[in-house]
């Protein structure tokens, strides 16, 4: 039986902004891996810029960022072990593999 889709019941906002820290860390090369662990700490989170967000070489909505400033969804992620902390954040090696199924939904080339 092939794994379940969304084993831990991550909601859409929750699984949105995992899905864009993935691309930020594995797409962009941004943060700070733990080579003992894994786990990626982020000192920062991009910041909108007009209507989009930069995340390396790509260009997301700003309303699909709406999660990186909800404490609510850094708490959630937290309880089921993918991320901890914040501001910094660390994302945990489990939350880098988690698969949202979203991941080539934001990859999006910036045209500037």
């Amino acid at each position: 039986m092939p794994p379940r889709s969304n084993p831990l019941k991550l909601n859409k906002l929750q699984l949105r902004t995992l899905a864009l820290i993935q691309v930020l860390i594995n797409e962009a090369g941004q943060g700070d891996r733990d080579p003992d662990t894994g786990d990626v700490t982020l000192l920062t989170l991009p910041q909108p810029h007009g209507d989009h967000v930069h995340l390396g070489p790509y260009t997301v909505s700003a309303r699909e960022m709406s999660g990186f400033s909800n404490a609510g969804v850094w708490g959630a992620l937290a309880r089921k072990g993918l991320a901890r902390g914040g501001p910094p954040v660390t994302i945990t090696k489990e939350g880098l593999a988690y698969d949202t199924g979203l991941s080539d939904r934001f990859i999006k080339q910036s045209d500037h």
